[in-house]
């Protein structure tokens, strides 16, 4: 582990309010959140990119998103939510620390989705090519 701030969550040096764990996985309350239950689930090994963790891993991760979803959603009362991981500074990583967040949403929270943007002639298909080649 290192010097990151999720790194010294797991090792206690800094204090959370956990709600989930087991030996490969912490979930715990955001300190600033978006909506109250606002929940950051995390590794406890270090990866800084969703890209640097094992597929095992990844798996386990994403299933324990998803129980840990169920119990936010039932006890605060919505059925609605927003799942998020930020991957990278550019897109607003703020941890070097790969982290899922869960959203928890209600009517009229003041929270806004992005708007997109329309591509310009011929730049889907360009971009689509583009991707797919990695892909094959």
């Amino acid at each position: 582990m290192n010097d990151c701030i999720f790194c010294k969550i797991l090792k206690k040096e800094i204090p959370s309010a956990k709600i989930y764990e087991n030996d490969k996985i912490y979930a715990f309350l955001d300190i600033n959140p978006v909506n109250p239950g606002h929940t950051l689930v995390v590794p406890k090994k270090h990866y800084e990119h969703l890209e640097d963790i094992p597929d095992e891993l990844l798996a386990e991760l994403i299933t324990a998103v998803k129980k840990i979803t169920a119990a936010v959603k039932e006890a605060l009362g919505t059925d609605n939510f927003n799942l998020g991981l930020n991957n990278g500074r550019l897109a607003g990583q703020l941890v070097p620390h790969v982290h899922f967040h869960i959203i928890p949403r209600f009517e009229k929270d003041g929270y806004k989705h992005w708007e997109g943007k329309p591509y310009k002639e011929g730049q889907m298909e360009q971009v689509q090519k583009s991707i797919a080649k990695y892909l094959e």
